[in-house]
């Protein structure tokens, strides 16, 4: 199973969906989603601007648990 740990990222950075969307022009309906795990796809572009606005890794982005 893959772990997204956007919201956490985001509590952690205390940065909310409105800024998010304006630092990085991505969708705040896109944004929403993902910060509630509701998405099955995400864009290679969209994950590279999360990690460079967020200062992440994608493995801090995402994580990989065995079910």
């Amino acid at each position: 199973m893959i772990i997204n740990n956007l919201s956490t990222i985001m509590g952690r950075k205390r940065i909310k969906i409105k800024e998010l969307h304006e630092r990085t022009g991505i969708s705040r309906s896109t944004l929403t989603k993902l910060y509630y795990d509701k998405t099955s796809m995400i864009k290679l572009d969209t994950i590279d601007t999360l990690c460079s606005v967020l200062d992440v890794t994608p493995g801090e982005l995402f994580e990989y648990r065995k079910e």
